[in-house]
């Protein structure tokens, strides 16, 4: 159970076109939003930072992008971001197959090196202690230019902020990610987003 519950979005209505950003991302408003509003300026700045990272004029596809979030979410332990990043990934053309075969990255045909190697950075990125080590760097530098790894260390960054939030807010997970997790997560040690 939630530490704080979610008010209705409808209690701030300054913060439509906020919400409208992540309508348009999830599907939905998420709770861990509906819980920040309470102090307005946290959720408009989450939004134009959300809107920076994952600009869809940025040099990274934006599907992939959030599989990069989900990557660093496993890192950090964040189920409800976990789940949250596979939704949008699918809703921003990441095909079924691809995501059927997250846990075997590593070796599918249908991830390439470069996704590899982006993914390796995610989950190193997103540990505490970081592990990004020269390495790591060195194959990032093989496959992709300087601003794209910038916009895939600043999704991994972007979720860091919501690991930490909806952990530490035992934020309750919503349905359509609960649904997509209990399908493609119970096979990496998922629990149902359950904060326990």
């Amino acid at each position: 159970m939630a530490h704080l519950e979610p008010l209705p979005a409808a209690d701030s209505p300054e913060l439509q076109e906020d919400f409208a950003i992540f309508e348009r991302i999830l599907g939905f408003v998420p709770n861990s939003l509906l819980t920040m509003q309470r102090m307005p300026g946290m959720v408009k700045g989450f939004g134009e930072l959300t809107k920076g990272v994952m600009d869809p004029n940025g040099p990274v596809d934006l599907g992939f992008m959030r599989l990069v979030a989900h990557f660093a979410s496993r890192a950090a332990g964040c189920q409800y971001c976990e789940a949250h990043s596979l939704i949008a990934a699918e809703i921003h053309g990441i095909d079924q197959d691809k995501l059927d075969a997250i846990w075997v990255y590593q070796t599918s045909p249908l991830y390439t090196e470069a996704e590899r190697a982006a993914l390796d950075f995610a989950l190193a990125a997103g540990a505490v202690p970081n592990a990004v080590d020269d390495e790591l760097m060195s194959r990032m530098k093989q496959h992709w230019t300087e601003k794209q790894i910038v916009q895939i260390l600043g999704a991994v960054c972007l979720y860091g902020f919501l690991n930490r939030w909806n952990d530490s807010m035992a934020t309750d997970l919503e349905e359509a990610p609960r649904r997509m997790g209990e399908r493609l997560l119970a096979q990496g040690g998922w629990t149902g987003g359950k904060h326990v």
